[in-house]
């Protein structure tokens, strides 16, 4: 520690005088940046189907996590608590695409991202009203400790968390691409009247990638209720998604992917190097300024598609 003008200030860290301590920072970020995936991944499900920014994922996933959690408090077995969470965010997107979606099927873009907003503020009320606003502890079995490799310090609940992330992902990979539903998705996303015009039924793709979309969530949700409880702050984590999706792409899977793990490993890096010459803290601001600058040199982001508009 310096003393300048009375005030302590940590002197700045040379990343490269420490190697072994870097590519702890590093793993960390990575880590952290699976589960800023994983939110961002229900967003550009829903984007990829219907082409609208769903502002109430972050509720969802904080819904999900509610769900189980209160159930397990019911005395519900964990592995009970989970097949009935995934049923009721199944029934979830059921009641989503009969009430909100199939009445405003061919509106603009704006209309569907405000009832979005609608839905984050009825799931936010129909969850405290189900479950109650007190933080709970939620604990599925995923171990939690600390150990040391190689003179990293690493914790076990991370690593599953990645773990967890990577097989999710690869499904997903598998799903959009591989199979005929996937295909479906993409055709729904470039146009709702083409897509139905060939026989594919608009009602149950919405109905499927909400589905997919809810199970995203709750395994987001027990991931960050596992790691900080489950809070209605966790909503928020959606706003940390914003920069992931803008560095990897609203359409792009894999991109939703690269772009958390450049945010986790970004914001962890900046905050132990960089962050003494800003008086500390700026993990919190970090991924926004990133976000910025990709939107001035890549707005598409790095894996989304070039869009050009005949004027």
């Amino acid at each position: 520690m310096e003393l300048l003008n009375g005030i302590f200030v940590l002197p700045f860290v040379d990343m490269w005088e420490a190697p072994v301590f870097l590519l702890e920072v590093v793993i960390s970020g990575l880590l952290t940046g699976v589960m800023y995936s994983l939110v961002a991944l229900g967003f550009v499900l829903i984007f990829k189907a219907s082409g609208v920014f769903n502002f109430a994922q972050g509720v969802m996933v904080l819904f999900a996590a509610l769900t189980l959690v209160g159930l397990m408090e019911h005395g519900v077995p964990v592995w009970l608590a989970l097949i009935l969470t995934m049923g009721a965010m199944v029934a979830l997107a059921f009641a989503i695409e009969r009430v909100m979606l199939r009445p405003l099927v061919n509106q603009e873009g704006i209309i569907l991202f405000m009832a979005t907003i609608g839905l984050t503020f009825f799931l936010e009320g129909f969850g405290e009203s189900l479950w109650g606003s007190d933080v709970k502890a939620l604990d599925v079995g995923i171990p939690d400790e600390s150990f040391e490799v190689g003179g990293m310090l690493l914790n076990s609940f991370d690593l599953w968390a990645a773990g967890i992330g990577a097989v999710l992902v690869i499904g997903l990979a598998v799903f959009f691409h591989k199979t005929p539903i996937g295909r479906a998705l993409r055709a729904v996303a470039d146009d709702h009247q083409a897509a139905m015009s060939v026989g594919i039924p608009l009602k149950t793709i919405w109905v499927i990638v909400w589905s997919v979309a809810g199970i995203v969530a709750m395994v987001a949700g027990i991931m960050w209720g596992s790691k900080s409880g489950v809070q209605f702050s966790l909503s928020l984590i959606a706003l940390k998604a914003l920069p992931v999706l803008i560095l990897g792409g609203f359409t792009s899977v894999p991109g939703a992917i690269i772009g958390g793990l450049i945010i986790g490993v970004g914001e962890k890096v900046a905050e132990i190097y960089w962050g003494p010459l800003f008086g500390g803290a700026i993990e919190n601001w970090f991924a926004y300024v990133l976000a910025l600058v990709f939107l001035y040199f890549r707005p598409q982001g790095l894996f989304g598609e070039r869009i050009i508009e005949r004027v």
